[in-house]
């Protein structure tokens, strides 16, 4: 199925069809990096962010993740695997807070619309995003690789750089 050109300008996020909204995924692979809210109390996985939280990334990414592609070499079985990725879905788009900044999907239901580095402005490729490190690309560590009770020694800000 071919694309209509510019199709994220002409319709909402949810009027977009299936090929529609998987296009609009940038491949940074920000989203497969562990993250975690910054809060005072140990509650475990959440749904929402409250007042005073923050999401933090770390460097640590899922053990799927091929950084230097940055894809999934299980994205048909990602949720099966690891039961905390999280599918973005027009159904949970509100609560998109564990996203980076930067995701197109986010920008979008934000009314940002598309950075210039994204792939669907750029002929379908990586590069430009690559070039302007809006990727992960090498900057990660596997999960297999580290010991997640040391997480904190993994925090890092690049996620959450977002450029126009």
């Amino acid at each position: 199925m071919s694309l209509t050109e510019r199709f994220w300008e002409q319709k909402s996020l949810g009027e977009m069809n299936d090929a529609e909204w998987e296009a609009l995924c940038d491949g940074c692979a920000k989203c497969c990096l562990n993250k975690f809210i910054d809060d005072d109390e140990e509650e475990g996985p959440t749904a929402e962010l409250k007042q005073g939280e923050e999401v933090v990334f770390t460097n640590i990414a899922c053990r799927y993740l091929n950084s230097h592609k940055c894809e999934c070499t299980q994205y048909s079985l990602r949720t099966v695997l690891v039961p905390d990725c999280i599918k973005l879905t027009k159904d949970n788009l509100k609560d998109i807070f564990f996203m980076p900044n930067s995701c197109a999907y986010r920008r979008l239901h934000e009314g940002r619309g598309l950075p210039s580095w994204h792939p669907l402005l750029n002929g379908g490729k990586k590069s430009l995003m690559h070039k302007k490190q809006m990727s992960v690309r090498n900057k990660t560590i596997s999960e297999d690789m580290v010991d997640l009770d040391d997480f904190e020694d993994y925090i890092v800000s690049w996620p959450l750089n977002d450029l126009d």
